[in-house]
């Protein structure tokens, strides 16, 4: 461990929600609750206006709803959040090369490789400054930790939300540690806290009180050595720069099972185009693609098929998910379809198509002139999902409250707006609105 603090952790504060009150000004210091909407939803991110109800990440859509019924409950904008993403994490790479990024809002920076901090005095004002340059590029605030290592620094960021910095100073980790519940340490989850609990030991000083080999027994080798070492404010994991990305996938859980065979057939394709323009924005390309089904019965069935070479081929990796369909049973229904593709390479191999199209059956045995009926099936008003952006020939770029009842209410607001839109409602089917590209969250951006 250093002996200055020189990691960085940062934890966007609750981003996803952040990122949708940045957008739309008639929900800044509102409720916000993003995540799936239908009865078997989970909560992805709540804002902090909805915490004070008790929403929390991964709780039931529906249980959010009791607890805060008039919250803005919106669908994720992936695409968006991954944009605003990339900005936050162009300011970290700038600080160092190296630069761990855990998921979209989350990173380590090992601020020492580039001389960007030597002490505390020089790692506080680092970390103050990308606060602020964060807010000036994309509006968001962001959380930051400063310590000797990453345990350490992670703790810092928990202890600084929302919007704030602390920094654990060399040599006061014990002290800091001591008192703090055993949950506090990486790797203690509800089960484990609840084994050390039945043992009496319910701080992270009863840990290290109850030795390494009092430990082991309760927990195992790995484990109880590994927690006896972080009770000791033990950390020697370094900043690692690039975390191999082993698969890449999409997948869908549905609000009603999904018995017609052909509309199952489309959603697989659907998901396998979505999956590789995921592949494409990462500029990678897989070998082997995976279909995911859950069935009725929440049985879940993987099917795999490996090509002869890498690809990032839409056509491909859709004629591959359809033929590894074709050996799965869902004639009881389907409540959840996944593609996915691994043996990840930076390259493609162009005459992958051809080879598809030499091993896919006779185009008579795939009937492709189900689609379009399958999409003429879909209720119009499954078109608009509530959050969505939307622009109307006569009122400009606005954002999906919510449809029903073949009515779609629309807000017509920007991020640049100081003050609440207007609400306007259309029929679904109006020929004058359409889905429209997210607008930057600040002008430039």
């Amino acid at each position: 461990m250093r002996d200055a603090p020189t990691v960085l952790h940062l934890d966007m504060d609750a981003f996803y929600a952040s990122v949708e009150q940045a957008a739309k000004p008639s929900l800044r210091g509102k409720a916000v609750v993003v995540g799936g909407l239908g009865p078997r939803g989970v909560v992805a991110t709540a804002s902090y206006e909805a915490r004070v109800f008790g929403v929390h990440s991964a709780m039931p859509m529906a249980q959010a709803r009791r607890l805060a019924p008039n919250a803005a409950y919106l669908v994720p904008r992936f695409g968006v959040y991954r944009a605003v993403s990339e900005q936050v994490m162009g300011l970290l790479r700038a600080l160092s090369p190296l630069v761990e990024p855990l998921s979209l809002d989350e990173a380590f920076v090992d601020l020492e490789a580039e001389g960007a901090a030597w002490d505390s005095a020089s790692a506080r004002e680092t970390g103050s400054r990308l606060r602020a340059d964060i807010r000036a590029v994309t509006g968001l605030t962001g959380s930051v930790g400063l310590a000797a290592s990453k345990m350490l620094a992670k703790i810092a960021s928990e202890r600084a939300k929302p919007d704030g910095l602390v920094l654990i100073e060399p040599g006061t980790e014990r002290a800091l540690l001591g008192p703090m519940p055993v949950r506090t340490l990486p790797g203690v989850g509800p089960a484990t806290g609840d084994h050390l609990r039945r043992a009496g030991i319910t701080t992270v000083d009863e840990i290290a009180e109850a030795g390494e080999d009092e430990l082991v027994r309760l927990l195992g080798k790995a484990h109880g050595q590994g927690l006896y070492a972080m009770a000791l404010a033990r950390d020697d994991r370094p900043v690692v720069a690039e975390r191999e990305t082993k698969s890449v996938s999409v997948e869908d859980t549905y609000d009603v099972d999904i018995h017609d065979r052909l509309r199952v057939g489309f959603e697989v394709r659907r998901l396998a185009d979505r999956c590789v323009q995921r592949l494409r924005e990462a500029r990678l390309s897989g070998r082997t693609i995976v279909l995911k089904v859950r069935r009725y019965d929440f049985s879940t069935l993987t099917r795999s098929e490996t090509l002869r070479g890498p690809t990032d081929d839409p056509a491909v990796v859709r004629e591959a998910a359809a033929r590894l369909l074709e050996s799965v049973d869902t004639t009881g229904g389907v409540r959840l379809l996944g593609v996915g593709v691994s043996g990840l390479a930076d390259f493609t191999q162009e005459d992958l198509f051809a080879q598809a199209a030499e091993e896919v059956r006779d185009e008579e045995e795939v009937p492709q002139a189900p689609v379009v009926a399958v999409a003429e099936a879909v209720p119009v008003e499954h078109r608009w999902r509530p959050g969505q952006d939307v622009r109307h020939a006569g009122f400009g770029q606005g954002w999906v409250q919510g449809s029903g009842v073949g009515r779609v209410t629309v807000r017509f607001e920007t991020p640049r707006d100081a003050v609440p839109g207007r609400v306007r409602t259309f029929r679904v089917d109006d020929p004058e609105l359409e889905e429209a590209e997210a607008l930057p969250l600040v002008p430039g951006g």
